[in-house]
């Protein structure tokens, strides 16, 4: 999900040295900052711990909005709590892409000016309560099914910090799945709700995972690279092998109608979702994309203070410690 639409780059390194870093790769051996590695390798895991960054502090958006208006006591402070985590999440990718010869401050701009995306689902709204807790069964969910195996990608800053993120991830599957189970076992009107809730998220979240294989055409590199572990259409596989099941337990229905076990796979057959509508979102065009960059650039602006006050401090510390010496 974190790769959607991410070229991976070409490269024209020395081969000596090309075969040298893919042995390694192909050995299990993490890349580090300080190893040599191809520019093609290093501009693609920019752009994909970039995007995977942006997609979490963007990711606060639709959530926050409903801290205020939580049920309950209880409800609010685990919203809170995931907000939160959400946020840190970002800040853990941010440094390990610093790690890679780029700055927190290039990497938002880039996001600001439209030269990196975030996750598509993103660009949805949560209307209701119930949207609240398809945003975490459906929504992490999916990411779980993506971050798991980013722990074992192959540069090392990216895969130590997806073991945390998977940890406090998987909380906030179980505290979305918690919601609508509630709503679900409620009144008609709420069982209503967290119908409704599954029918508008199901298909945006089957989008997460990026354009089906045949139309992926930047993976085979990143595969090879050991970026991506596993390609869009066997973690969207995965996915609704197993969310399927947990929709039939709260007594939901899944909005396919071609969805059925197959008996011979040993999995779901389901439709495809509509990429020309996962296309339109991506160049901009989906139901909130002006309202979350219009967001991110107002926290952009209006902390402007804030950033230059602490960069002016780190000077002066910095030219006390210079005279020191």
């Amino acid at each position: 999900m974190y790769a959607q639409m991410v070229k991976s780059e070409a490269t024209n390194d020395d081969p000596e040295k090309l075969a040298e870093f893919q042995a390694k790769i192909d050995a299990g051996i993490k890349i580090e900052p300080k190893d040599w590695m191809p520019q093609g390798y290093r501009k693609t895991l920019i752009r994909q711990i970039g995007q995977h960054a942006h997609s979490e502090i963007v990711g606060q958006l639709p959530e926050g909005n409903w801290i205020t208006r939580a049920p309950t006591l209880e409800r609010k402070a685990i919203l809170l709590a995931k907000v939160q985590d959400e946020a840190g999440h970002g800040l853990y990718l941010y440094c390990a892409a610093e790690t890679l010869g780029v700055s927190r401050d290039e990497l938002t701009e880039m996001l600001l000016d439209g030269r990196m995306k975030y996750s598509s689902i993103f660009n949805y709204p949560t209307l209701n309560w119930a949207d609240i807790g398809a945003v975490g069964w459906l929504v992490d969910g999916a990411a779980i099914m993506n971050q798991v195996p980013l722990q074992r990608t192959s540069y090392g800053p990216y895969s130590r910090a997806m073991i945390r993120i998977c940890k406090e991830e998987s909380f906030h599957q179980r505290q979305g799945y918690d919601a609508i189970r509630k709503m679900a076992e409620g009144t008609p009107a709420q069982k209503k709700m967290a119908q409704d809730a599954l029918n508008r998220f199901w298909f945006p979240s089957l989008m997460m995972f990026g354009p089906s294989d045949k139309d992926s055409v930047h993976s085979t590199q990143s595969m090879a690279w050991k970026i991506k572990m596993n390609t869009n259409d066997e973690l969207r596989q995965k996915f609704v092998d197993q969310t399927v099941p947990q929709a039939e337990f709260l007594g939901l229905t899944v909005p396919d109608p071609d969805l059925k076990w197959n008996e011979e796979r040993g999995h779901y057959d389901f439709s495809e979702p509509d990429w020309s509508e996962f296309f339109d979102v991506i160049k901009g065009n989906g139901p909130c994309n002006v309202d979350r960059m219009a967001a991110r650039n107002k926290a952009w602006d209006d902390g402007k203070w804030v950033r230059d006050g602490l960069l002016a401090h780190a000077l002066k510390k910095r030219d006390a410690k210079v005279a020191a010496e």
